[in-house]
């Protein structure tokens, strides 16, 4: 018997929303209803690219029944009225990294999706590459002793193109900030899974290249966890001709370092009979370039893995794996680090 299919709707038609759509494509029973758009042109021609319906309203959009999921791709500061309109529509939400750009308005997603019954994803696709979960597992596993050391490495290039591209970027109120929440937060997010809460961060930002942006196009955090550890965090988008991400986990007994999706240091005090294998299977994948210095130059698996872990999702009855309150976490150490950069001052995280 075939397995149900399930309808994916699409809101904004930038460049995200094409990983969304060729993600969606590679699922073999998921299939894209439509997109919505405010610009009607861009949504006319992204519905002609990847064969679906341009609906003239999100409201016309959220009455299509074959619609499951939304996904949605907004610009970050936007994410909040086309969540709550979809979560009162009944459909489940997968919301591009990240939630929302303040933590009132992340708690108000989470809260709303809660008495709806729906469920909502937060797109974070590192932490479902292979690589990514052996660094957890070991970590569950106790490998590295004492976390010592957790740094995140985010050094990428953007153009004076890439902010002019359009008019939300580079902007406090849709953007969030810039450096560390657009680009980094996916480094943050992976840095807090492995190493656990964040209890403090004490930030420097500064904006070295892009003028004409009113956010920070390079940031530098000293952090402290929870658990005793110390980590820094590094973010630009002003560094030619920038480097692949890179994280960092070290403790008392083991040290691994993961660039994009590619281990390349797994060490280990006491070496366990899958070592060998992990160190073949992580190093020298096929990888993209991350995003160094394009945008665009991502791969959607990462993203396919999300959108099929929704899916298990509303077929089991279990969270998703990065649910919204998962999601709140990255915002709430980045807003911090902001907080932090702007007033000189250490920042302590609250102990939610």
């Amino acid at each position: 018997m075939k397995a149900r299919e399930f309808g994916f709707g699409i809101i904004g038609a930038g460049t995200i929303a094409d990983i969304h759509a060729l993600a969606i494509k590679a699922i073999p029973d998921a299939k894209l209803y439509g997109v919505y758009s405010i610009n009607k042109n861009k949504s006319q021609a992204f519905a002609d690219k990847h064969d679906c319906t341009s609906y003239d309203s999100l409201e016309e959009m959220l009455r299509i029944s074959e619609i499951d999921i939304v996904c949605i791709c907004t610009p970050s500061g936007i994410h909040l009225d086309p969540a709550i309109k979809c979560i009162e529509a009944g459909k489940h939400c997968v919301i591009e990294k990240p939630l929302e750009v303040t933590l009132e308005k992340c708690d108000k997603i989470i809260e709303t999706a809660y008495k709806a019954g729906v469920k909502t994803a937060v797109i974070f696709p590192s932490r479902f590459y292979e690589s990514s979960k052996q660094i957890k597992k070991a970590i569950d596993e106790k490998r590295f002793g004492n976390l010592v050391l957790g740094d995140a490495y985010v050094k990428w290039s953007r153009s004076e193109a890439y902010y002019q591209s359009a008019h939300w970027r580079g902007t406090w109120e849709l953007d969030g900030g810039g450096a560390l929440m657009n680009q980094g937060i996916h480094s943050v997010d992976l840095l807090q899974w492995y190493m656990g809460p964040v209890e403090s961060v004490q930030s420097v930002s500064a904006n070295i290249k892009h003028k004409g942006i009113e956010v920070e196009d390079t940031i530098v955090s000293a952090v402290k966890f929870r658990n005793g550890a110390l980590g820094t965090i590094e973010c630009s988008t002003a560094v030619f001709p920038g480097a692949f991400k890179r994280i960092e986990i070290m403790g008392t007994t083991g040290t691994a370092i993961l660039e994009e999706s590619n281990l390349i240091k797994w060490q280990f005090e006491k070496a366990a009979s899958d070592d060998e294998r992990i160190i073949h299977n992580m190093q020298g994948g096929n990888v993209s370039h991350g995003g160094v210095s394009n945008p665009a130059d991502i791969s959607f698996a990462g993203h396919q893995s999300q959108l099929e872990d929704m899916i298990r999702s509303i077929e089991t009855g279990k969270k998703p794996f990065i649910d919204a309150i998962e999601g709140r976490k990255p915002v709430e150490i980045v807003l911090a680090m902001y907080k932090s950069a702007h007033t000189g001052q250490k920042v302590t995280l609250s102990n939610d």
